[in-house]
């Protein structure tokens, strides 16, 4: 059953969604060559704890980082180490932050000095799937038509969609039901009423949509170790228009 947030309740997401958005936006700005990964992680560890919450990410299911940051072909999940940022990178950042009991949960995936216009492309249609799904987050529309949008976005482009990892509801735990796959069939599942709360993540490849998980059983790469990007907004459903949480209020 999918749940749906008091006004309390969303009040208090709100909160520890603006903190996950003012932890992502600063590593994002932290980003550049010669950095290493395991640097933006301890970054990310100060800058949350200075804000008086603590890391989703840290120790859950055995994870080590307070971020994960995956680099390249790497999809999801990489963990903080000793690998040096390099010019042509991208990297995408992703983190959960627990404030006030609820979980604010986000990505982004940032380009550093990249100038292949492929990869380039990758990067814009990503975020354009993650709005087409946002746009589906309303009142009245049916789950899958979350799923359906991000589907038709990443088809139009030529791009692979993951499949083995999909979006979630969310609020005191950082994955509650539903699950929210990137495809699929529109008009299918319960229709979303107001109060429901999403983690919406669609996760593209500039290949093909295969993944392998690594032998340290977290990190997710393309199977054809072609790029991939992912961006990620906790939204809670609303009339007309959703309500993006982790929007950065000076954005």
């Amino acid at each position: 059953m999918i749940k749906i947030k008091s006004t309390a309740e969303l009040e208090r997401m709100r909160a520890s969604c603006q903190m996950a958005a003012t932890v992502r936006d600063r590593v994002a700005k932290a980003i550049k060559p010669g950095v290493t990964t395991q640097e933006l992680d301890e970054y990310a560890r100060d800058l949350i704890a200075d804000l008086g919450g603590r890391s989703a990410f840290l120790g859950y299911r055995g994870f080590p980082g307070h971020i994960c940051v995956s680099v390249n072909d790497e999809v999801v999940h990489g963990i903080p180490g000793k690998r040096v940022v390099q010019l042509g990178d991208i990297l995408s950042v992703d983190f959960g932050v627990v404030y006030d009991g609820f979980v604010g949960d986000t990505a982004t995936t940032v380009m550093v000095g990249v100038t292949d216009s492929e990869v380039i492309r990758l990067i814009a249609v990503t975020e354009e799937a993650l709005q087409a799904a946002i746009d589906q987050a309303v009142v009245g529309k049916r789950l899958s038509d979350i799923s359906h949008a991000v589907e038709k976005v990443a088809v139009a482009a030529g791009l692979g969609v993951v499949r083995d990892f999909v979006g979630h509801g969310i609020g005191r735990k950082m994955h509650e039901d539903p699950q929210i796959p990137n495809f699929g069939a529109p008009g299918r599942g319960p229709k979303l009423r107001a109060g429901m709360t999403f983690a919406l993540e669609p996760m593209l490849n500039l290949g093909s949509a295969e993944v392998e998980v690594m032998a340290d059983g977290w990190t997710v790469l393309t199977k054809d170790r072609k790029p991939s990007a992912h961006f990620e907004h906790t939204v809670a459903v609303a009339e007309g228009q959703a309500e993006i949480l982790t929007l950065a209020k000076n954005e």
